[in-house]
């Protein structure tokens, strides 16, 4: 679930173990590369927390925050976390 606070998108994700965690920033790093568009993001074992702001647009959400938000939340729909 994505919350807008602050001028950010941000999102917390959680898997089964670091492995799992790592291999969704992986994805998450080639849809991120692929437009452009870079989040700011830490990884703590099995969490990886995300936020997205557009810095070219002062620091706003836009258009390709949301975008961006909508690949991650797929990329993350393909994993179990269970």
């Amino acid at each position: 679930m994505w919350i807008e606070e602050k001028n950010r998108l941000q999102s917390t994700f959680q898997f089964r173990d670091f492995s799992q965690a790592f291999a969704f920033m992986v994805e998450v790093a080639i849809a991120a590369e692929k437009l452009g568009h870079h989040p700011d993001w830490s990884n703590t074992y099995n969490k990886v927390e995300i936020q997205l702001t557009t810095h070219a647009a002062g620091n706003v959400v836009t258009d390709l925050d949301r975008t961006l938000a909508k690949s991650i939340d797929a990329i993350f729909g393909r994993y179990q976390v269970k």
